[in-house]
């Protein structure tokens, strides 16, 4: 799997040379610029399918937005760990 960006065309081009800029973006992940700006990049759905399996399944949330059982184990351990201290 390559992830560098093998190739760079302008937001034009993908317009213009549609064709070049799919068989590059074949070949590996194209960056697209705007105003002389990389703003984006295109893969194929292989690799973005590829990327997403093995993407950290973890969800960052906040604290008021948990369940009040998971909320109040949360706490109950944060307690423990001042009133031990770090082991």
């Amino acid at each position: 799997m390559t992830l560098t960006p093998t190739d760079t065309y302008t937001t034009s081009d993908l317009s213009r040379r549609t064709g070049d800029v799919i068989a590059a973006a074949y070949k590996g992940p194209v960056t697209l610029t705007q105003r002389s700006k990389a703003r984006f990049v295109m893969i194929t759905v292989e690799l973005f399918d590829e990327l997403v399996a093995k993407a950290d399944p973890r969800r960052v949330g906040k604290t008021r937005e948990m369940p009040e059982e998971l909320a109040a184990e949360f706490g109950n351990a944060i307690d423990a760990y001042v009133r031990n201290g770090a082991e």
